[in-house]
């Protein structure tokens, strides 16, 4: 068994709230809450007041059934995996070939969705972050990095804000120490934060500032192609860290690829605009494309809705109807397939 010491004074400042403690029961008694720390290939590691440890899993079971922020519940003379709680959030992601959905993170209280202030900047690319962020039940914030060598950062700013109502937008150098300073409203004692987004946008260098890791333990970071604002894939285990301020971060790896799929509240949250005006046109079934009466089409016309907004909504929604397995077969012999609608 591993075990390295860490400072944990509770439960509670590892994130362990009410919605946790009212799933234990009875038959629990004697069994010990811990969290989900790392996931590898082979191995997931949890974390307690007393450090690191290696969780005992049944045989051939599969470490992608968890999270780095998950809860389980262990028996504590053997450190054997008994039971996983329910998640109170979860980001996930369907990706090509897969039936099921790959987990990424758990029990996340604000997702850093991170871009950087270069050719990596992706409007459309963000919106599906922001949707993915949305139907984990996070609270998402737009991170942009390599503010420094940004000659209009303003813009980058203005196109951040516009993607979702509300959602904070904070720019930042991640190698310069104020970056944790304007970070730490959300990396509260008990609260996790973690990061998403393409590689080479400074996640790993956020990581390593939120939590004020020394050379030996840090997150690797990589270069990026000049030309192209391509970063390597330098994260490949996701893992949870201790942020100086009593919080925990969350690093995972760079996604190339991000599919929506089973989203419509996502989708509606960040088309909220659209969401709105949704019920006051005359079909209820409208799709905004040619309808009579149509309140979306009418905003387009009067200049109050970005007719390349309607576009990507259309897009993401078609990609998620499409991507969305549905039950088909007789009863008690269900299979899922791809939406057709």
């Amino acid at each position: 068994m591993r075990i390295r010491r860490l400072t944990v004074p509770s439960l509670a400042a590892l994130g362990w709230a009410d919605f946790f403690a009212d799933q234990l029961t009875p038959e629990d008694e004697g069994l010990v809450p811990r969290r989900v720390a790392a996931v590898h290939r082979a191995r997931v590691d949890v974390i307690d007041a007393d450090g690191l440890k290696d969780l005992v899993l049944p045989h051939k079971s599969s470490t992608a059934d968890f999270a780095v922020g998950d809860w389980v519940l262990v028996d504590a003379a053997t450190d054997a995996f008994v039971r996983l709680l329910e998640r109170r959030t979860v980001f996930q992601r369907r990706t090509e070939g897969r039936h099921g959905q790959q987990l990424a993170a758990a029990n996340v209280d604000t997702l850093f969705i991170v871009t950087s202030c270069n050719a990596d900047f992706n409007p459309a690319r963000l919106e599906r972050y922001l949707v993915m962020a949305n139907q984990s039940g996070a609270d998402p914030v737009l991170v942009l990095t390599k503010a420094d060598i940004a000659d209009d950062r303003e813009t980058y700013i203005a196109q951040a804000e516009s993607l979702q109502r509300g959602v904070p937008v904070i720019i930042v150098n991640a190698r310069a120490p104020d970056a944790a300073a304007m970070l730490a409203p959300f990396c509260g004692v008990g609260k996790t934060v973690a990061l998403v987004g393409s590689s080479g946008v400074g996640k790993s260098t956020l990581v390593n500032t939120l939590a004020g890791l020394q050379p030996e333990t840090e997150q690797k970071t990589g270069g990026i192609r000049e030309h192209d604002a391509k970063g390597r894939h330098t994260t490949t285990a996701r893992s949870l860290h201790a942020i100086a301020g009593g919080g925990w971060v969350i690093d995972t790896p760079g996604i190339r690829t991000l599919y929506v799929s089973d989203v419509t509240d996502g989708l509606d949250t960040l088309f909220s605009e659209i969401t709105d005006l949704a019920p006051l046109c005359r079909f209820r079934d409208c799709t905004h494309v040619h309808e009579p009466g149509c309140a979306v089409q009418a905003a387009i016309s009067a200049g109050t809705l970005a007719p390349e907004r309607l576009e990507r909504w259309r897009i993401l929604s078609a990609e998620s109807r499409e991507r969305t397995p549905v039950a088909t077969g007789p009863r008690g012999n269900k299979t899922f397939r791809k939406s057709k609608r």
